[in-house]
Order: C-alpha cells, then sequence, then structure tokens
C-alpha cells in the first residue's frame, strides 16, 4: 500500500495539484494587488476622493477615523471597502482563468478519431467491412 501511495505521490497527480496550487495563489495575490493598487486608487479619484479599502461601518457605536484605528482596538465592523476589493479580485481572476482554460482547450490537439473499419447490413443489421459489396450473413448486395 506505501507503494502505491508513493506511485501515485510521484506520478505526477499531487505533484502537478501542488504546482497549479502554488500558480494559483500566486496568481490570486498578484490581482489583488492589481485591484488594491492598480484600479480601486483611480476608480476612487473618480468618485470623490474615496478610499475604497477605508469603507467599514463600526458595529460597537463607536466612530473611528481610519481601519487601523478600528483593527487597532479589535472593534466589530463591516468592512465594506475590503470585501469591494476582494469582489474585484475574485472577478477579475475568474475571468482571467477562464480565458486561460478557453485558450488552453483550444490548444489541446483534438482526438483524431479513426475512420469507420465497418458498417451495418441495412437487411439484417449486422457489422460487415466497409469494402464488402454482399453481406455475409443474409447475402443482401445492396449494401
Amino acid at each position: 500500500m506505501l507503494k502505491e501511495f508513493r506511485d501515485f505521490l510521484i506520478k505526477g497527480n499531487v505533484v502537478d495539484m501542488a504546482v497549479g496550487f502554488i500558480f494559483g495563489a500566486a496568481f490570486a495575490t498578484l490581482i489583488k494587488s492589481l485591484v488594491t493598487n492598480i484600479i480601486m486608487p483611480p476608480i476612487g479619484l473618480l468618485l470623490g476622493r474615496v478610499d475604497f479599502s477605508q469603507l467599514f461601518i463600526s458595529l460597537d457605536g463607536i466612530s473611528y477615523a481610519t481601519l487601523a484605528d478600528l483593527e487597532k482596538v479589535g472593534a466589530p465592523a463591516i468592512k465594506i471597502g475590503v470585501f469591494l476589493n476582494d469582489t474585484i479580485s475574485f472577478i477579475i481572476l475568474g475571468f482571467v482563468m477562464f480565458m486561460f482554460i478557453k485558450s488552453y482547450n483550444k490548444l489541446k490537439k483534438e482526438e483524431i478519431k479513426p475512420a469507420p473499419t465497418t458498417k451495418v447490413c441495412s437487411d439484417c443489421a449486422m457489422e460487415i467491412p466497409v469494402a464488402a459489396k454482399k453481406c455475409g450473413h443474409c447475402g443482401n448486395t445492396a449494401v
């Protein structure tokens, strides 16, 4: 059983999955940085200098100047801006993964099906070679 498990680990299933997971995590970090540092600041500027990462609703009734102040105290809050950034990151990541998989599927070689070697007799429904002029089962010559 240990040999089978070792073979399973070595033959690529787990290794491919681990590489994919690590690549995916790194890519997600890159997308999150893209959204937080490149996409959201211009959007915030266009909407009146809003820093989306600082949008939150404090649930303890006290007003905090920044999200860092709120987190320093450990107060509960609904972090709307963080959720908005994460949602946009998710959508972009999902779209990029969709495009990647779509491209991968196009590049994959389509399986070429071999030409049929048999056909079905119209009289007796038995399989006969494609080149046959007469059915060997029923003698039908109109095959």
